[in-house]
């Protein structure tokens, strides 16, 4: 069918200019969302739905071509203004199932983001039973030729101590061409990433995105704690992505829809871009996200964070343990205090099977806990504590005191994971259990920040009655977001963690509602610098905490190492400060300082990688942020095990950069930290290169590139264009 010939009988119901997308019904009532005047049949129905009786019309693994979304015929259609949000709703029917849609597409003028979720309503006279049903599907993607030739696909790894490893992969390689017109049909299978359980980022992250030659870029992220999809595939000569919640054949997801009822799906986004690749989809999708979180201070504040995990006290805290770190903490620049892991373990048998009460351990704490809690506000942080809210020990009294319906159960009997309970945060029960235990922390104890910790990955879910193990997942998961939310209403300025072992559940169900995201446990100050880089595609930079933790046995040069790559995100300082030298201190408190000279600057930046995304063995690895006053760029170069040859290898000594939104500009750059740096850039304004020398492996800088006078600094080196 020619472009032309696919526009007969077409009736465009929505369009965005920014996104170059339009959602147009044929003659026949099927409604379609792609870019203008491509080939309807490359197209993707704008609901596909599964379901026990309606399933594809071609079998495969494919989550398209479903029976359901084929009959969808539309109804009506409708736009409102809320809050500078576009909302159209646009209503669908199934006339065979009596399935009734409605699709709410959400944008904002200017911007390049689609926001979907959809509300299926059974208006039939007998029960429904879903298996899937997508948030968003888009059809007639194609590279600037036409084809998918020049299609790039990207996708990120996640697994605990390596988040947010980044592949791509020519769009050919996975999805393959087989010759359609010799067969009549499409393929049965796609390119698809998916959740496993409990921890939604445990394998991958939620976001993936096409790209062509010519830097367009298609970029979408679902938000979902409680199971996930996408896919990506050919469809009559283009691609189509369609993104999921969870669904019955990967998460053990059914949904019983009796006449009457309704199912909302989880949100997915699309981000579409026209020029700048990656980089400028990622800038649109980190406007996204500070757009759809929910608004606290800490967004702008950003302060200064002491945990005494990593590397450190590792679950042991004690009062004496703690007072020097609190005074040292304070004295370097802190403004947060966290006692992590193990302040209630009184336990001989250790805490990790026990917990669940979540009272100070007097073993611990001979004074009282508010001895340890006083100390830090006395040197000016705000105190916070670790908690692990979603989980009982087998061998704490609660797990005999709640009653069963309180924890995740699956044919009839209680889940246990790795000497844990999982509580079902839908029970009154397990709700009032947790606000118990919070309002005594923040409200008696004055607690300002909470690190909410979830290290056991429960598996499918919970069976409540006759749900499905996925619905049960899904069910809590709802429930404990808006016991977070709740718990923010209740206590407006806490500041709430998010953490998931480092970063198994990192998505943006919970961090629309959390102001902090843990991006790693990783212990190996050489192999945090690929996580650090890449945690802005995850994250907003503001809400992405990096652990920084320098040690009295640490050259100079470690020091500097691991505090460089947190200075663009959220500073999780640790370490045993209380044991360093002055010098050694002061190279602490340099970078706290420069951290909040540029600080004001993180909140409104977009992030970009001049290299590329990092890969987890790369020598070279850079990371910026761009902002509408100055762009910051933090570059590492590793070598031996954690990137590039050993240390006698041929590692260049220097990398240029292609920084093509300052070509043409002139400006210094400047190495703002570490201020004995032997590191040194020169700019080339004509060609757009910053050329980065760091004469010694195992180094980073950060630098502040700007036409004004820099905000801290010494260093620079600068050839005009």
């Amino acid at each position: 069918m020619t472009a032309a010939a696919g526009t007969v009988g077409r009736s465009r119901l929505w369009s965005h200019p920014e996104l170059g997308l339009h959602a147009e019904v044929d003659a026949a009532g099927s409604v379609r969302l792609g870019e203008p005047h491509r080939d309807w049949a490359a197209l993707v129905p704008l609901v596909e739905v599964t379901a026990t009786g309606h399933g594809r019309l071609w079998s495969g693994e494919r989550f398209i071509e479903t029976a359901v979304g084929e009959r969808m015929v539309y109804r009506d259609h409708d736009t409102v203004l809320r809050d500078g949000r576009e909302l159209t709703t646009i209503r669908l029917a199934d006339p065979v199932s009596g399935l009734a849609a409605r699709v709410t597409l959400e944008t904002r003028p200017g911007a390049a983001f689609l926001r979907a979720t959809v509300r299926l309503v059974n208006e039939g006279a007998a029960p429904l039973l879903l298996e899937s049903v997508t948030s968003l599907t888009l059809g007639g993607v194609t590279d600037s030729d036409g084809g998918l030739d020049g299609l790039t696909l990207h996708w990120a790894d996640n697994d605990w101590l390596a988040e947010c490893r980044w592949r791509a992969a020519a769009l050919r390689e996975q999805v393959v061409p087989l010759s359609r017109g010799a067969h009549g049909h499409e393929g049965r299978g796609c390119f698809e990433r998916s959740s496993q359980g409990g921890w939604s980022t445990g394998r991958h992250l939620p976001v993936g995105a096409l790209t062509d030659r010519e830097g367009r870029a298609w970029l979408w992220q679902i938000e979902s704690s409680a199971g996930w999809r996408f896919e990506t595939g050919e469809r009559e000569g283009a691609a189509y992505v369609a993104l999921l919640g969870p669904d019955d054949a990967h998460h053990q997801w059914r949904h019983l829809l009796a006449p009457g009822e309704e199912f909302r799906s989880v949100p997915a986004v699309l981000v579409r871009t026209g020029t700048g690749g990656l980089d400028a989809a990622f800038g649109e999708l980190t406007d996204y996200r500070r757009a759809i979180r929910r608004d606290h201070p800490d967004h702008r504040r950003l302060p200064v964070i002491y945990n005494d995990y990593m590397n450190t006290l590792m679950g042991d805290p004690t009062t004496e343990k703690l007072l020097p770190l609190v005074e040292a903490a304070g004295t370097a620049g802190a403004e947060v205090f966290v006692v992590d892991a193990g302040w209630y373990d009184d336990d001989a048998r250790g805490w990790w099977d026990a917990v669940g009460a979540w009272e100070a351990a007097p073993r611990r704490f001979p004074g009282g806990i508010q001895e340890v809690l006083q100390a830090i506000r006395r040197h000016g942080m705000t105190p916070g504590l670790w908690l692990e809210p979603e989980v009982v020990g087998v061998r704490s009294p609660l797990a005999h005191t709640l009653p069963p319906e309180a924890f995740f159960r699956r044919g009839g009997l209680r889940v246990t994971e790795h000497g844990r309970h999982h509580l079902d945060l839908r029970h009154p029960a397990a709700r009032a259990h947790l606000d118990r235990v919070v309002d005594r922390l923040v409200g008696d104890w004055g607690v300002g920040y909470l690190k909410l910790d979830y290290n056991i990955n429960i598996g499918p879910g919970t069976e409540n009655g006759p749900e499905s193990a996925g619905a049960g997942l899904l069910g809590h998961h709802r429930a404990h977001l808006d016991w977070m939310a709740a718990l923010l209403d209740r206590h407006p300025d806490l500041i709430l963690e998010n953490c998931g072992s480092g970063g198994l559940r990192m998505d943006y169900a919970q961090l629309s509602v959390a102001q902090i995201q843990s991006t790693s446990d990783q212990q190996d100050f050489l192999r945090y610098p690929p996580i650090a880089a890449a945690a802005a595609t995850a994250a907003t930079p503001e809400q992405a905490a990096v652990w920084a933790y320098p040690q009295p046995h640490h050259a100079p040069d470690e020091i500097a190492f691991t505090l460089t790559g947190a200075l663009l995100g959220r500073v999780h300082l640790s370490g045993f400060l209380d044991r360093m030298s002055r010098g050694q201190l002061e190279l602490v408190r340099s970078a706290i300082r420069v951290y909040k000279d540029i600080r004001p600057d993180i909140p409104g930046a977009r992030p970009f990688w001049p290299i590329g995304l990092p890969g987890w063995e790369d020598a070279w690895i850079a990371h910026g942020l761009r902002g509408e006053r100055s762009t910051f760029l933090t570059v590492w170069r590793r070598e031996g095990a954690a990137g590039g040859p050993a240390a006698d290898g041929a590692v260049a000594t220097r990398r240029t950069l292609l920084l093509p939104h300052l070509r043409g500009t002139h400006l210094t750059p400047v190495v703002l930290y570490p201020a004995a740096s032997d590191g040194s850039a020169q700019w080339d304004a004509g060609a757009g290169e910053l050329t980065v020398s760091l004469p010694r492996g195992n180094t980073a800088v950060l630098l502040q590139l700007s036409a004004a006078a820099p905000t801290v600094g010494r260093r620079s080196r600068s050839r005009r264009g």
